[in-house]
């Protein structure tokens, strides 16, 4: 065997595979609250408002599974919520939007860039954004870069 990353079997070692499917489970968990606080914002600078009712609606979820997320973007003080009123991000939630949605433009470019159609790129890049380390969108940037 092996000392190096990978072992003679050609799996990596334990360490290695045990880190990354631990990133890719931490990367699950936070895809839900950057998909709400995503589409959050948009909603706020669409209409103004951002109703649970219209936030289950757009991600396709139950209206209480809508309010258990709501609830955890309160608890992360991600959010706040006033009754009859809506949803309302926080200074931190408006921060991590905007981050969701700059590596959403990043990953949606690079997939232009390499010949995917646009609402391919759209639908691949939503995935893809919330698993893609900082790294590798560097990298991503550097190739857009040296495109231009």
């Amino acid at each position: 065997m092996t000392a190096g990353p990978h072992r003679d079997d050609g799996l990596p070692a334990e360490p290695t595979q045990a880190e990354r499917f631990g990133r890719a489970r931490t990367a699950q968990s936070t895809a839900l609250l950057e998909d709400y606080v995503e589409l959050i914002a948009d909603l706020l600078a669409a209409t103004g408002e951002a109703r649970p009712i219209d936030i289950a609606r757009r991600l396709g979820v139950s209206h209480p599974t809508a309010a258990k997320s709501i609830n955890r973007l309160k608890r992360e003080g991600l959010a706040t919520a006033k009754p009859y009123r809506g949803v309302f991000l926080t200074e931190a939630g408006l921060a991590l939007a905007e981050r969701v949605r700059t590596r959403h433009r990043l990953v949606v470019q690079v997939l232009e860039a390499i010949g995917v159609p646009p609402d391919t790129a759209e639908a691949d890049a939503e995935g893809i954004e919330h698993h893609v380390s900082d790294i590798s969108l560097r990298a991503f940037s550097r190739f857009l870069r040296a495109r231009r």
